[in-house]
């Protein structure tokens, strides 16, 4: 089954900067570890996700840098302390509204 983009569009940003606590990573880096941690539910373009990370950018939430590896230049992004609170704040958001639609839709013990 597939999801459709407006369920995915809200929570995005919370998985991206959630995959940044474990390390830094390149864009291409992002869009794979996100397929495989969500066994392929969650298959981001590369013109969804730059966008997402250039605006994490300007609120400094990220940071990006290039490092060279193998003889390719990269450009990596890390997560900077806003970007961890403001992950925070997110993930609360996110049990919160997670639990109100378990309860509406009968689901778990909420």
């Amino acid at each position: 089954m597939k999801v459709g983009k407006e369920m995915l569009k809200g929570s995005t940003g919370v998985m991206v900067l959630t995959l940044l606590l474990d390390k830094p990573l390149y864009g291409y880096e992002l869009i794979k570890e996100l397929e495989q941690r969500s066994q392929g539910v969650f298959r981001l373009k590369e013109g969804t996700l730059y966008p997402i990370l250039h605006a994490m950018e300007s609120e400094r939430w990220v940071e990006a840098y290039w490092m060279e590896v193998e003889g390719r230049k990269r450009k990596y992004y890390r997560i900077l302390e806003e970007g961890k609170e403001k992950l925070k704040e997110k993930r609360a958001e996110w049990l919160l509204f997670k639990g109100a639609v378990d309860s509406v839709l009968g689901e778990g013990n909420a």
